[in-house]
């Protein structure tokens, strides 16, 4: 006989990863503009190569926790998790390492992995264009329906969990039911991010509010030998989740899948406590997983949640400013922005592909210039050598890119 579930008095767990790459742009010189019109470095010409990077972390993190989680969803009935993949990360999946998306095809298939829409590019389009943030969310939609199968999921995740009031409105439009978004201490004050919120002018847009401080002690400080709890164990983390029951309906812990293997490499034991991990959560009899569709079903709002301001995952702020946050970053992305209606009107595939790529949110990061640790964790994923070689590779791309379109429209 199956137990019955008192949803008042549990809190069910439910995880979620993001899996994205971006084309990083080669070292594109001054000299180059005007002769060289490939930008990003795909024929393994320097370390920036993408394939090259790709089949690295396929190798170290995606290949190998793949394959953990296809062991535990079937020693755990009832474990599930969820997943983003953004369309730059299928297209280098299919192109470098088919074997890889073939097992994120088998997750799928196993019927208790949801994946969430987001934009193709990763980009920042809805703050520059909200044309192009519905295409590029459509134009994921459909690359989830060829290589998955799957219909148009139900629940959002924008760009680096980038939200406000005025995104879930968009959201509800275009039918979805929910959205991901950062549980920011500013934003919640003395809520806690462990129950299900509405969006604020929204009539049924529900909010899952990432549980940074849970999220980020296996993303951030696993592996941190100086943290006042390391070792983390998976008994140590599920007696936390546990203290949550009777005060909370899910625990929603959100991070970048590249957090197993990559970021946390494996000989810090991340994937011993990942494997762990699932079994000591159902030790509590109040335990379970969902999806995010399955959350948003099952767990009426607790209350409203009114973000005016756009908040994030990312830095210590939780908001634009790892993106948006100085001048070389504004003038880069506002440039961009200025093409596109030519862009577009040119018609022509080429052009419209290159800078769709430029879109990516990534490249922008790249020209963050913050210090302490927020500047050590961007230092760590900036391929350049500083933020204003990113700048002025990209400003060199955006050069050419302007003088390929007047040749094009003239």
């Amino acid at each position: 006989m199956s137990k019955t579930r008192n949803y008042l008095n549990m809190s069910s767990i439910c995880f979620y990863f993001q899996v994205h790459q971006p084309l990083r742009i080669k070292r594109y010189r001054y000299f180059d503009i005007g002769k060289k019109s490939t930008y990003f470095d795909e024929q393994g010409e320097t370390d920036l190569n993408n394939e090259r990077i790709l089949r690295k972390v396929a190798g170290k993190s995606y290949l190998p926790t793949n394959k953990l989680l296809l062991e535990l969803l079937e020693r755990y009935p009832e474990f599930k998790v969820s997943f983003s993949l953004s369309g730059l990360a299928i297209e280098q999946l299919e192109d470098y390492s088919p074997e890889t998306l073939e097992t994120f095809q088998k997750l799928v298939d196993s019927k208790r992995v949801e994946l969430l829409s987001e934009t193709y590019y990763h980009s920042l389009s809805f703050l520059y264009s909200k044309d192009e943030f519905a295409s590029q969310v459509e134009l994921h939609a459909k690359k989830l329906k060829k290589i998955f199968g799957v219909k148009k999921p139900a629940v959002f995740r924008n760009t680096e969990l980038i939200y406000n009031n005025e995104l879930a409105v968009e959201i509800e439009k275009m039918g979805y039911k929910g959205i991901l978004a950062e549980g920011a201490d500013h934003i919640l004050g003395w809520r806690s991010p462990n129950f299900v919120y509405r969006s604020v002018g929204t009539r049924r847009i529900k909010l899952l509010l990432k549980n940074y401080k849970l999220s980020d002690d296996i993303a951030f400080r696993f592996s941190q030998k100086t943290w006042r709890e390391y070792p983390l164990t998976a008994e140590k983390f599920a007696h936390w989740v546990n203290a949550i029951n009777g005060n909370g309906q899910v625990v929603n812990l959100f991070m970048d899948y590249e957090t197993f293997g990559e970021h946390q490499w494996e000989d810090t034991g991340i994937f011993d406590f990942l494997r762990a991990l699932p079994g000591e959560l159902l030790k509590h009899p109040d335990n379970d997983f969902v999806t995010p569709s399955e959350a948003i079903a099952r767990y009426e709002p607790f209350g409203e949640i009114d973000m005016l301001e756009f908040v994030s995952w990312a830095d210590v702020e939780r908001d634009l400013s790892a993106w948006l946050g100085n001048s070389m970053q504004h003038d880069a992305i506002s440039k961009l922005y200025e093409l596109k209606e030519k862009i577009y009107r040119s018609k022509n595939e080429k052009l419209i592909r290159d800078w769709q790529r430029l879109t990516t949110s990534d490249h922008f990061y790249y020209m963050c210039v913050k210090w302490w640790s927020d500047g050590d964790v961007h230092a760590y994923f900036n391929p350049y050598d500083t933020p204003y070689d990113a700048f002025r590779y990209y400003m060199n791309v955006l050069t050419d890119l302007e003088l390929r379109l007047s040749d094009n429209l003239s």
